[in-house]
């Protein structure tokens, strides 16, 4: 099944669609979300991303990510995902838009209007194993720390949203 995205100009109002990996391997901006998830205790839910993923397998980000579909609002589709990716959902709330443009070495590349949603959610974490290959909760700080650490072992787009959190 081809799945579409939604092609947006530099202030995220829609020009068109384009099958996913086309408009990747064409590099066009496009509407994106990421979903930030904390539990009581103020930790942050971190994904490993599976090792099949089309780029940034392997790499620690976010609890998950994606692309709203044509017609789909970007919150639905971020419920959706949630869903999907880690096998619950709950209340999510935007919280901040950025962009970002990353090339990666397999020629395709993330030029992205990302609205990043956070939510909170205390139960089990029934996570998919086709879309992560691992998932835990670390404290912020010890996010940031990891980060300084190990730059390499996190997504582009997690580091950009990370800066600007703590802004």
């Amino acid at each position: 099944m081809q799945e579409y995205l939604i092609l947006v100009d530099e202030n995220d109002a829609e020009i068109g669609q384009m099958e996913k990996m086309e408009a990747h391997e064409k590099g066009l901006l496009h509407r994106a979300f990421s979903v930030v998830i904390y539990n009581s205790k103020g930790e942050m839910l971190l994904q490993q991303r599976a090792a099949g993923k089309y780029h940034s397998p392997m790499l620690w980000t976010n609890a998950c990510c994606g692309h709203p579909r044509p017609g789909e609002e970007t919150v639905n589709a971020a419920t959706r995902r949630l869903k999907e990716e880690n096998g619950f959902t709950c209340e999510l709330k935007e919280s901040f838009v950025f962009q970002y443009k990353a090339a990666f070495e397999n020629g395709l590349t993330e030029n992205e209007i990302d609205h990043v949603f956070t939510g909170h959610y205390d139960g089990e974490i029934p996570f998919n194993p086709h879309e992560a290959n691992d998932v835990r909760w670390v404290a912020f700080n010890d996010v940031i720390a990891e980060v300084e650490e190990n730059p390499d072992g996190f997504t582009v787009w997690f580091k950009i949203l990370l800066q600007e959190m703590t802004v």
